[in-house]
């Protein structure tokens, strides 16, 4: 390891400053073993790269950054150019610089991606969704850092990047597009960060070559007057000084350096002549308290002339966002304009680095702020940046302080959102836990209900995979004929399939609208063929609908399609005296609900299911069984347990294809009112009264029918009953006595 004395003998010295002798030790042994394989290559954007590498270590140099973060940057284009070095990182450098690397270059990957081919919706909103597209991507470069001081090394790259193409005087779309992508998504991240250093000059740089022609008109300006207003500031600023001293005032005065970039976005947003600009000549001055920012205020009045209308008092009156400070304008002495801010050591700290900061209204049109939350996190990295700034002088700071820094900065991750990319490299902004379904869903509900498959990063996934910060999501749906009849699945309402509540919701309101359209369908058949039985097919439902009761069809569609309104009410409102009817229809219609409905979903005394306790159980449409039917259950998705008959040829299939899911059921002790629904068939020679004699014994026997089905062909009948039984012992005594009926040939269940 080289000694502090060979170190300040080498011409990277710089590259060491700030750090202890055995950090700046480290750092230029990592210098010297990536020396030879820099030298006589290029970076991917032409630069030579170890000049590219000396510019990105000698960036993070002047930022304080602690040993570990120069190392990531001396290294990090290594794996690029020797790809072998990938997995040798850590056992050459170690773990921590290993991961920075890695980090690093999960940024690159993320330039890679979107560079050029951002994805934006077309219409009349396309400027705000561009707006909030840029914003997400600036979130999602944060996200994907795991270590904040990865962000640093990517800043820091990009300065280089740009510098490059400035020196090489490059002028191309390449160049346009790298200084597009700086303004959108860098520039911001450093101011919001309050890497000031790098913010500044990346903003300038991409300004030069994004608007060339203005740049050089604001740089011939200043440049111009640069000599005279410099003098003019350092002047105003010895002359305050004095003043000071003379009111034994204690204070730190410095100037307010302008940037072309900020000169034309405040000439532009104020639509002001460069003539006009007050703070292109400006200083600031910081004190202890509010008493003594006042007192400031009075000698700087009695020094110059003040303007009136260019004076704002933030700190009797704070802005909403609690920014304070005190804004004047004087005259100076050759009756040019003069800015002075006048703040206390706190306020100017909380400016800085509180939610009050810079960033807060530079990037108001932008309305894609995260809240409260994300603020405060911005405002806490911004602290502790400033921190380290104060506490990374390793001469004098204890190895533990600065450590507690590296640690809370390693720490400081934005994690409770991810985010993923489109593969047109559209970013979007997802709940942490995120699944491919919550990704499909939040593209369009359509996608949502037609997906039937995912490929992460080109990789086919499980539905429930759950996505990370970085990741290229393509969405497979059902297409061709299979796309009609494409929908959710119920296990998406399972827990590991969706992170987002809005996702869960959009699959329960597909299925709930699925469930109340059967229903319907299933009313609207029965309502229909009680009204050809009865030979009313000419009545209008909806007159009938609000005869009995309800103020829309649709209400007696789903109260017929769920049992719950009986078709012998229906059977009596046609049969009725019309007149009656319209005098008083409550006294000709009862409503009931059907006794069966308790007992088809199972209810807690019809059905044990053997060795489980509480599954929710339904009796199976297709063999209706009742006790005391041999049954079994067969567990569905979604629906609980599902009670066959053991003779059922449907469950029959069902078993073959699924036996694991076959559970052992017998009937419980039935409440004393439990009934329940089977099919009864009747084939006889077709007479007049037929139906009226086999409906009296259903009511001898006290056996509800709630649905009648009848045909007739060449003097043959076909009826078709549904009805309400306690056991069936009671069905077999009413089947005989049907079978004695004159005329009937066969009575069965179904």
């Amino acid at each position: 390891m080289l000694s502090t004395a060979a170190i300040q003998g080498t011409d990277i010295v710089h590259f060491c400053a700030g750090l202890s002798d055995d950090d700046a030790a480290r750092v230029v042994s990592v210098y010297e073993f990536v020396k030879p394989m820099y030298a006589g290559r290029n970076v991917v954007t032409g630069e030579n790269a170890l000049a590219f590498t000396e510019g990105v270590i000698a960036a993070l140099s002047s930022l304080k950054a602690d040993a570990d973060t120069r190392i990531a940057g001396l290294l990090f284009e290594l794996p690029v150019l020797e790809p072998v070095m990938a997995v040798q990182i850590a056992p050459l450098f170690g773990s921590d610089v290993a991961e920075l690397v890695d980090g690093v270059r999960q940024l690159m990957r993320l330039h890679e991606l979107t560079f050029g081919q951002q994805e934006v919706e077309r219409g009349k909103n396309a400027a705000q969704q561009a707006t909030a597209q840029r914003e997400v991507l600036r979130k999602m470069l944060l996200a994907m850092a795991s270590d904040m001081r990865v962000v640093l090394v990517r800043l820091a790259s990009r300065l280089m990047t740009l510098r490059y193409f400035a020196n090489a005087r490059l002028d191309d779309d390449r160049t346009r597009s790298y200084a597009q992508e700086t303004m959108d998504l860098y520039a911001p991240l450093a101011n919001r960060l309050g890497v000031w250093q790098l913010k500044w000059e990346l903003e300038d740089l991409s300004f030069r070559f994004l608007q060339p022609e203005t740049y050089k008109r604001i740089a011939r300006l200043l440049e111009e007057k640069r000599i005279e207003r410099e003098s003019f500031v350092e002047h105003a600023i010895e002359k305050l000084r004095a003043a000071l001293t003379e009111a034994s005032i204690t204070a730190e005065v410095f100037g307010r350096p302008k940037h072309l970039y900020s000169i034309w976005s405040k000439m532009r947003g104020k639509s002001l002549d460069f003539a006009e600009l007050y703070d292109v000549r400006a200083f600031r001055v910081i004190v202890a308290d509010i008493t003594t920012c006042y007192a400031v205020l009075g000698i700087i009045h009695n020094i110059w002339t003040p303007v009136p209308a260019e004076f704002d008092d933030y700190i009797s009156r704070p802005k909403a966002n609690g920014y304070q400070s005190l804004h004047t304008v004087v005259l100076g002495d050759d009756e040019r304009a003069l800015e002075v801010q006048i703040r206390t050591t706190d306020m100017h700290r909380f400016a800085e680095y509180g939610i009050a900061a810079h960033w807060r209204y530079k990037e108001a049109g932008s309305s894609t702020f995260a809240g409260q939350k994300y603020d405060e996190k911005i405002a806490w990295l911004r602290q502790l940046l400033a921190w380290k700034g104060e506490v990374a002088d390793a001469v004098v700071s204890p190895d533990d302080e600065r450590q507690g820094w590296v640690e809370q900065l390693k720490s400081a991750t934005l994690d409770d959102r991810i985010y993923v990319l489109t593969p047109q490299a559209r970013v979007i902004e997802l709940p942490s836990g995120a699944t491919p379904i919550d990704f499909a869903y939040y593209l369009h509900t359509d996608v949502g209900h037609r997906c039937r498959g995912a490929r992460v990063d080109g990789m086919m996934v499980p539905l429930n995979t759950a996505l990370k910060n970085g990741q290229t999501v393509e969405i497979i749906t059902a297409r061709g004929s299979n796309a009609a009849a494409a929908g959710p699945s119920r296990d998406w309402l399972g827990a590991g399939y969706a992170a987002s509540t809005r996702t869960r919701a959009k699959v329960r309101a597909w299925f709930n609208a699925l469930d109340q359209a059967e229903t319907l369908a299933t009313g609207r058949a029965s309502v229909e063929k009680t009204l050809q039985r009865e030979g009313k097919t000419a009545v209008n439902l909806e007159e009938l609908a609000h005869k009995l009761g309800f103020t829309k069809l649709e209400e007696l569609l789903l109260s017929v399609g769920k049992e719950e309104f009986s078709l012998r009410l229906v059977e009596q409102a046609l049969q009725a005296d019309p007149s009656a009817k319209s005098a008083n229809p409550d006294d000709a219609v009862v409503f009931r609900k059907s006794r069966a409905a308790g007992a088809t979903r199972g209810a807690k005394s019809s059905v044990l299911v053997v060795g489980t306790e509480g599954l929710m159980t339904q009796l199976a449409r297709c063999c209706k069984p009742a006790p005391p039917d041999e049954i079994t259950g067969f567990v569905t998705r979604g629906r609980g347990v599902s009670i066959h008959r053991a003779s059922c040829k449907n469950f029959a299939e069902m078993q073959s294809k699924a036996p694991e899911r076959v559970i052992q059921s017998t009937w419980g002790t039935p409440a004393g009112d439990a009934v329940y629904p089977v099919d009864i068939f009747v084939s006889a020679g077709d007479r007049q009264g037929l139906l009226r004699d086999i409906s009296e014994i259903f009511l001898r026997e006290k056996i509800n029918v709630v649905g009648v089905s009848t045909q007739s062909a060449k003097g043959q009948a076909r009826m078709a009953f549904v009805a309400e039984i306690a056991s069936t012992a009671q069905l077999q005594k009413a089947l005989g006595i049907i079978g004695e009926v004159e005329g009937v040939l066969q009575v069965y269940r179904q």
